[in-house]
Parts: structure tokens; sequence; C-alpha cells
């Protein structure tokens, strides 16, 4: 039985409908290990910081799952930085994608069939001097000239390439006339027996799922899906398919099936959450993950990445030493409480913005509504906004005032003392140009709380930008 390789491009598809941030970048990338998939594919790097940052952090978030991430052609820094950020994957690969249709080449590509030819075979071998597991996908395949793609795919063979992917981007195929394509393809050209040939079917006309099916029957080994999917095959489907046919597809997948729908269902309700960035959630759950007072710096600072936090070497000994006296005194740290003590100890910095006043309106009957009035510099700045909820009224109104949008990337809360005047201690962490940047408030009144953390993160954001 051939075991298929199953792989995920959720978040490689583009469109306003499906806007993860990164956190929940993060998240999906859990869901998708969990469930099984054998391969989960990243965007290229174009912002270095961030990308790249976001590549670390899906590679240090995943056990089992291979992670892909696409190279540019014939840009050697673009292949360090992306190398540098996927090698720390337990399982990574590197794509070499190119459009082998004599259109794309010459209108996206900007270059010449001979030239594109050797930007594939330079750019194949470079990857595969860094990486074993090497994928070249040729985009549009199923409109090339059939002497072209054969000539793209022994060329990227003949340079190292593992995995030859054939992508239908016009979506047009029924599902007979694609298994006649790949059968033809495996006719034309012997280097493809050499390698596992995936394939990734646009679902212009519903009929991805059938279409890559169909692929498996003619002798496919990866498909491209998406557990939400907007114009690639849908994973659910898929899996679904080829468990319930695998006899007569002689083809088997690594998938936990039993725990497909729920984790579906996770899925979704993620990506309908990231439609609405400005409302904050309460933090996730540390899946009873902790440190302990044995834990060395190393760990912690390890920890504090898997968090999200790119911390100075001074920075990361503060925490680790605040670390240490909390550790002592307790059998565990949970990574919560570590996300405290960062925010209490690390990058503290001069007092940009200082809460003045604030008044929040609301109740059952009418929208929240905040003022908030600031001293920026010891010069009163203040704004009003309407939002949803106690929390996302503050917070987007100090946003008002600033003029500025930061991604909340998680909010905690937690009580500090018992009783009625209970002491509430807030977490906020948000996200500037990849970095997380964490604050610390405590009050009891749980907005006051909220909005001196808001502050507290926002104050490190501005510091280090003037910085700059």
């Amino acid at each position: 039985m051939t075991r298929i390789v199953i792989s995920d491009a959720t978040m490689k598809q583009a469109s306003e409908e499906l806007r993860l941030s990164f956190k929940e970048k993060i998240e999906l990338s859990k869901l998708l290990d969990k469930l099984g998939v054998d391969l989960i594919e990243l965007d290229g790097i174009k912002n270095p910081r961030i990308d790249a940052l976001l590549i670390k952090s899906v590679a240090a978030a995943v056990n089992n799952s291979r992670i892909a991430v696409p190279v540019e052609l014939l840009n050697e820094e673009n292949l360090e930085k992306t190398w540098a950020a996927l090698k720390t994957a337990k399982n990574p690969r590197l794509q070499v994608c190119a459009s082998t249709s004599a259109v794309q080449i010459e209108y996206l590509f900007h270059k010449k069939p001979d030239t594109m030819i050797e930007a594939i075979s330079q750019t194949v071998r470079a990857c595969r001097a860094l990486c074993d597991d090497v994928e070249f996908v040729a985009g549009d395949a199923t409109r090339s000239e059939s002497d072209f793609l054969a000539k793209a795919v022994e060329t990227a063979v003949a340079a190292g390439a593992t995995t030859v992917t054939l992508c239908d981007t016009a979506g047009e195929m029924l599902p007979s006339e694609f298994a006649a394509f790949i059968r033809k393809q495996y006719d034309t050209i012997p280097a493809l027996g050499k390698v596992t040939l995936g394939v990734c079917c646009s679902d212009r006309i519903a009929m991805a799922d059938a279409c890559a099916v169909m692929a498996v029957a003619e002798g496919a080994g990866q498909i491209r899906a998406a557990a939400r999917t907007l114009s690639e095959a849908s994973l659910a489907n898929v899996i679904r398919i080829l468990a319930a046919k695998s006899d007569a597809l002689n083809a088997c997948i690594g998938a936990n099936t039993t725990q497909l729908s729920r984790i579906i269902a996770q899925v979704d309700r993620l990506c309908n959450t990231g439609k609405n960035q400005n409302v904050p959630a309460a933090s996730d759950q540390d899946d009873g993950i902790f440190l302990t007072a044995h834990d060395t710096e190393e760990a912690v600072a390890a920890a504090t990445v898997r968090l999200g936090y790119d911390l100075s070497e001074e920075d990361a000994q503060k925490v680790y030493a605040a670390f240490k006296q909390i550790a002592d005194k307790k059998e565990k740290v949970s990574f919560k409480e570590l996300d405290a003590i960062v925010a209490s100890s690390a990058m503290q910095v001069p007092t940009t913005y200082k809460l003045d006043t604030y008044v929040i309106t609301s109740g059952n009957t009418i929208s929240a509504t905040a003022h908030i009035k600031l001293m920026k510099n010891d010069k009163p700045v203040e704004g009003v906004y309407i939002g949803d909820g106690s929390i996302d009224a503050a917070f987007q109104a100090i946003e008002k005032i600033t003029g500025c949008h930061y991604e909340l990337d998680d909010f905690q809360l937690q009580a500090v003392t018992e009783g009625r005047e209970a002491m509430g201690q807030t977490v906020v962490k948000l996200r500037s140009d990849g970095k997380v940047y964490s604050g610390r408030g405590i009050s009891t009144d749980i907005v006051g709380a909220g909005i001196q953390a808001y502050l507290s993160a926002l104050n490190k954001i501005v510091y280090e930008e003037e910085i700059e």
C-alpha cells in the first residue's frame, strides 16, 4: 500500500475571508499536527523579521508534521534567511515554486523558457545542499507545453528534488481529464518514477477533491489540500475519501480520522475568530506545560521563544532571575505565569504614555463607551470609542489616541487576592513588526488593570521604535 502524504496549505491561501493573526497561525499549526497532517505549508519570507519569527514559532510548536517553506528563484539571500528560520524544525522542507506555462513564465516571472530551466536547476541544487527534503512545485502545469513541463521536471529531479508537485491552477479539469493528465506525465517523464508525485488542484468548479483522489489512483503520492478551504481541495473530504477507499486505491494515510470532525470544527472556529482582530480573547490553556526550579536558563529562554518573545540577552537574564525567585517557592511555574514574569521583568522603559483618567459606560441595553485621557510626555491627549465590551472600547480608545494599531496577541486576567475586593492582574501582549511586547497591570478594577497593562506594552513598543 502506498502511504499518501497529506499536505495542508490553509495559511498560503490569500483572501480577505481568511485573515489569521500570528498567534492564530501557531494554534492552527498545532491543530494540524494533532490531526496527523504530514506537511504544513507556510508562506515564504517577505518581511524577514515577521515571517522568520513565524516559521521559527511554528517549528517550535509542531512535533510531528513536516514544515515546508518556499524560496525565491535565484535569490541566495532569501534562501539563507529561509533556511536560518526553518532549520530549527524537526522535519524541514524547502520548496522551489516555478510556473511551467508559457504565459505565466513571461508575465509573472518575466523570464524566457531557457532562463527558467536554469533558474530551477540552480535553485533546487542550492536548496538540496542545505536540506535533504526539497519539493519542486510546477505551477499551472496542466496548461503547460508537454515538452517544457517534462524538461522542467527532469531538471528539478536531476538537481535533487525529492518531491514534484503538479498544479492544476486553472481548476477547469474533470476528474477523468486530470487522471489522464497524470497518467500521461508518468508515461512521458521517466524521472517521476524516482520521486514522490504531488498534486495541487484548484476548486474553481468544485472538482478539486475528486481530481486529487483520481490522481492517487494513477500513482500520485501527495495531495495538497486545506483545512479551511477557499481555493484548494478540502482536507476533511480528501482524508475521509482516502480512509474509506483505502483498499480500492491501494493507499493509506496517517491522519487521525477519529478526531477529524472535532479538529476541523476547531479550525473553523479559529478561522472565523480571525475575522475580528480587535476583540481581545482569554488566553488559551497551557496544555499541562510548566517549568520547575530545576530548569536551566536555556530552558526558560526557549519557553519565552515559544510564547512568542524575542528577548535580548540582558532581558533573558532578568526573566530567569525573576523566574528562579518564584520557582524556588512553588513546585511548578506555568507558561501563563512566565508571561507575567516577562511582562514585569523584561524591557522596563521610560513612560511615554501615562494614564490620567478613564470613564467607562456600559450596560445590557447600551454599547460600551470608553473616554480615556492620557499624558504623553506630560501633555494631555484623549479619545472616545464605542466598542464591543468595556475592555475592547478602552483598547480601541487608546489606539485612537496614539494613532497606531498593534495586533492584540493575548489578554490574560487572573485574581491575585481573594474576596469581594480582590486584586486582579492582567497581562496584555501586543505584537509589532513580528515581535511580542507584554505589559502587566494590577488593580481592583478589571478595566483599570487592563488599561495599565496595555499602556505598559505600548510604552515598550514606542521606546524601541524611537531608538531604532
